[in-house]
């Protein structure tokens, strides 16, 4: 016997300097009488982001219990099979969050719980919330780039309400001390252990009932169908991508020298623009009376001078791929100096501001001129109208700042410095990003083809649609197909562009909507899944095409009736018939069994 349970969510307030504090999940299998024998174990996304921890214990003597602490709810972002897998084994499901954590409850009750209900899918799961902390006043976070008041705490009401919407138990644990933990929260939880435990066994019984009713002759067991590859998702590149555009400079269309002009530091105008309103002003994007905050234009000029006649993209079309790049001397010295590190730094994600922080105290060896440097990026990177009074800025403060930016550029003629004709339309896009994303375009746009000396580019044998779709995955590293078909054409797509992370991401989106489709609904579908399986062979989706096959074997008698069956070919049906579900073995004696019980029925029972 077991207990499966799923904890999401981070009890502790982000913003607290104490980091060490045991959580709600593992404070409760430390303290309590009940359980013996706890055994943990990391489970990661990538080396160094963990996405869960699973605990392994014995409660009630011989019960089996195990738990799955998800911290971080990016989960549902990045791997939304593994959450729907975690959600669909639980037998209860416990909700955590700091009560002086405001903006974190905001975006759980906004974008989380929805996807919790979805992956419930009616489900009678128990879920139980907790509401941990003791509220108080906190210091209002001073950080330029957040714009929501921390010192708002979450109220009673609020987390009763999200719990009504869950059909869920509230509970409110001001300290994770003994009583809190073992006899107000363990007693909650205990108490739903038990009722699973009790329902499984009852379960059970009726399962054994069930059986023992033919004595004599037992019907034939059919075996549960083979298991279906499973396909892993892949990790996100997609800093690392930007990152190392710095570093080859490939595409540059700014160079920054100090006021002697003896060096040169490239950049990208798109990538420095997508992170800063300071480098908008600077390049033309926002005029002065748009940036409402007289304070960013004072420091750009006088931080920065752009060289007269330079040319700006203020052109739909953008600029020729001829064109130098624009000259801007850096006015501080002590700040050009440190120029290489500070965009590293915005390549990297503009997130990981003490590695910064150690990487300018390293190089200057000045507290003073450090604190006059890490000033200015702060002003560089502070949004209009908010006040810069940054003492504190937190790597997991300024995570969010990046993984959006560049969505403000995707298909706008702004700074666009590539035109794609497709279909008769034009879309404009940014060569910087198409080559740090796309090793076929840095090939394509770097060497000695045509479309290296032109600004428009043609492009055939893909919809409009779908390449403003992989564009988009290009920009944002994320991908919403709106149906199985749309996402095979965006696989197509990215398979042509040799994107294999965006191919894989597309194949979990088909394999996950196919799982999802009742049988009544495949077979009454116009969809072709024989067709999706040579598309599939087609584009060296070798891991889809396996699956599709093992799919059609898995529901033979479904697709053994449609057509499309007879498109397979003689060694995809060999394989249909080597793995089909039901076997024709199980059929056979099926049928011997349906006989025998019939030929019962018509002996003649009078006495």
């Amino acid at each position: 016997r077991s207990v499966n349970i799923v904890a999401f969510g981070n009890e502790r307030d982000g913003f607290s300097e104490d980091n060490q504090q045991p959580s709600l999940i593992w404070s409760y299998l430390g303290r309590s009488a009940l359980i013996s024998q706890i055994d943990s174990s990391l489970s990661a996304s990538h080396v160094g982001n963990p996405v869960f921890t699973e605990y392994q214990a014995c409660v009630f003597g011989n019960v089996r219990l195990v738990v799955h602490d998800c911290p971080v709810w990016d989960i549902f972002d990045s791997d939304w099979y593994t959450s729907c897998r975690l959600i669909g084994g639980a037998d209860i499901i416990v909700i955590k969050y700091s009560v002086n954590d405001k903006t974190s409850f905001q975006e759980l009750k906004d974008s989380y719980v929805p996807m919790v209900k979805k992956a419930l899918n009616h489900c009678s799961v128990p879920v139980i919330i907790s509401a941990i902390g003791a509220r108080k006043n906190g210091v209002p976070c001073t950080c330029p780039l957040c714009t929501s008041d921390r010192r708002s705490c979450v109220t009673t009401s609020e987390g009763v309400q999200l719990a009504k919407e869950l059909g869920a138990t509230y509970l409110e644990l001001h300290t994770l001390n003994d009583f809190y933990i073992q006899k107000y929260f363990g007693g909650v939880l205990e108490y739903f252990m038990i009722q699973s435990l009790n329902q499984k066994s009852s379960e059970k019984m009726k399962k054994r009932k069930k059986t023992q009713k033919c004595h004599r002759v037992q019907p034939p067991q059919l075996e549960q169908p083979e298991k279906m590859p499973i396909l892993k998702g892949e990790a996100s590149h997609y800093n690392a991508d930007l990152h190392n555009l710095l570093c080859c400079c490939q595409c540059a269309d700014v160079a920054f020298y100090p006021e002697d002009l003896s060096t040169a530091v490239e950049a990208h105008k798109i990538i420095l623009c997508s992170v800063s309103h300071l480098f908008m002003l600077l390049f033309g994007v926002k005029s002065p009376s748009d940036a409402h905050d007289a304070s960013i234009m004072q420091l750009a000029q006088s931080l920065f001078a752009v060289e007269a006649g330079d040319p700006f993209p203020s052109s739909p079309r953008g600029v020729p791929p001829c064109v130098p790049p624009v000259r801007v001397v850096v006015k501080d010295s002590v700040f050009c100096s440190c120029l290489p590190d500070i965009l590293h730094f915005i390549y990297s994600g503009a997130f990981q501001w003490e590695r910064l922080e150690e990487d300018i105290k390293k190089k200057l060896k000045d507290p003073e001129k450090t604190e006059h440097v890490l000033e200015k990026v702060k002003c560089i990177l502070k949004t209009p109208g908010k006040l810069n009074t940054v003492k504190d800025c937190r790597s997991h403060q300024l995570k969010r700042l990046y993984n959006t930016s560049l969505r403000l550029f995707f298909n706008t003629p702004v700074l666009a410095d590539v035109i794609f004709k497709i279909q008769g339309a034009t879309v404009p896009a940014h060569r910087a990003v198409l080559v740090a994303r796309c090793e076929v375009m840095a090939a394509m746009f770097n060497g000695n083809y045509l479309e290296a000396k032109s600004v428009l580019v043609p492009v055939y044998g893909v919809s409009k649609d779908t390449f403003l779709s992989f564009l988009e995955y290009l920009y944002t590293d994320s991908c919403c197909p709106a149906s199985i078909l749309q996402a095979m054409s965006l696989l197509i797509c990215a398979e042509m562009y040799q994107v294999m992370r965006l191919q894989h991401i597309c194949e979990l989106y088909i394999i996950t909507q196919l799982q999802s489709m009742p049988s009544r609904e495949l077979a009454s579908t116009s969809l072709s899944i024989v067709s999706l399986l040579k598309k599939a062979k087609f584009h060296n989706s070798d891991c889809l095409s396996t699956w599709l096959l093992h799919f059609i074997a898995t529901n033979y008698l479904i697709f053994s009736q449609k057509p499309e069956f007879q498109e397979l070919s003689v060694e995809e049906r060999n394989f249909v018939e080597m793995h089909r579900w039901p076997s024709n073995l199980y059929l056979k004696q099926l049928a011997e069994y349906r006989n025998y019980i019939h030929s019962q029925k018509c002996h003649c029972t009078v006495m």
